[in-house]
């Protein structure tokens, strides 16, 4: 059984031509600062999925800070506008790869987020705060995943 965490990214700046280039406001810094130590007091995150964007690297470091992954990589494929299956799928497919890495950490945007966590687990779309973290159970024999829960910032 593998545990797939999709984060959405912290509090960004306001929308702009460049949305690749929009970076977290303090307030997303510290949104993310206090979900990568809630994600290290609760699990062992081994490998981490990132969206190439500005806000969602930058999430990804404050998470780092308390988390050592073994596994990196960012992908285009989950970008606002990226497709939720084939998102999944690769997921999945790294997944089979690194059997080593137990706990996935997927970082990215409105509206892939809800989407991935319903190609993962149908009927479960969920709208993400700011930095909100799903959890979701992964038996990569079957394929089968169970949607566990949503935090926020605010409620840890």
């Amino acid at each position: 059984m593998k545990t797939i965490l999709i984060m959405r990214h912290g509090e960004a700046t306001p929308m702009q031509a460049n949305d690749a280039a929009r970076n977290l406001t303090p307030k997303g810094h510290a949104e993310a600062e206090k979900m990568g130590l809630w994600l290290h007091q609760h699990f062992s995150v081994d490998a981490l999925l990132v969206s190439p964007y500005s806000r969602a690297q930058q999430t990804a470091k404050e998470v780092e800070k308390n988390n050592v992954f073994k596994f990196s990589e960012t992908c285009s494929d989950i970008i606002p506008e990226g497709k939720p299956q084939i998102a999944a799928d690769y997921l999945e497919t790294l997944i089979a790869m690194h059997p080593q890495c137990n706990t996935w950490l997927v970082v990215a945007h409105m509206p892939i987020v809800s989407y991935i966590v319903d190609q993962l687990t149908p009927g479960n779309m969920p709208i993400f705060n700011t930095a909100a973290v799903a959890v979701i159970q992964y038996d990569e024999t079957s394929q089968r995943s169970e949607y566990i829960n949503i935090n926020a910032p605010a409620n840890i």
